[in-house]
């Protein structure tokens, strides 16, 4: 029962994990492309169209490595990567000078802060039972404790 619940609360966590990723860039990011390129260069993110490219790639590949949890540990540091740097040109609360704007920022920074801390602990913890990881794990663990497995790691007696 308790593997159950576990499976059901991490694939919970890993979809609710990825919403945010997935979209932004299906729904702003990629119909949106020379306007986020633009809004890119103007926060001063270097090579912006390049860029741009590579966290569409970024954010997909890791947001389906995460659902699925196949490679979620890899998954959840391409998308802590993306977050991070994200954070830094998008919501830098520190050059702020409007304490409105100042307020909204550190809002925004401390909520990627707070999604950052969950694919930590994904990437450090796993993606639970119900996932290609915890699937292949299963079967691993099973192939080491078969009979044939225990006898051959079992010494022969004199």
């Amino acid at each position: 029962m308790a593997t159950i619940v576990q499976g059901i609360m991490t694939l919970l966590a890993r979809l609710m994990l990825t919403a945010v990723f997935l979209w932004l860039t299906v729904a702003y990011k990629i119909p949106d492309f020379k306007a986020t390129v633009a809004r890119m260069g103007m926060e001063g993110v270097p090579q912006p169209r390049l860029a741009l490219f590579c966290a569409i790639g970024v954010l997909l590949i890791g947001s389906l490595s995460v659902i699925a949890g196949a490679w979620a540990r890899v998954g959840a540091m391409f998308l802590f990567a993306f977050l991070a740097a994200a954070t830094f040109y998008y919501h830098d609360f520190w050059k702020v000078q409007d304490v409105n704007t100042q307020f909204s920022e550190t809002w925004h920074f401390m909520k990627n802060v707070a999604i950052g801390g969950g694919l930590l602990m994904l990437a450090a913890f796993g993606p639970g039972p119900w996932s290609v990881d915890g699937w292949i794990e299963q079967k691993m663990a099973e192939a080491e404790n078969s009979p044939g497995q225990r006898a051959a790691k079992t010494p022969a007696k004199p």
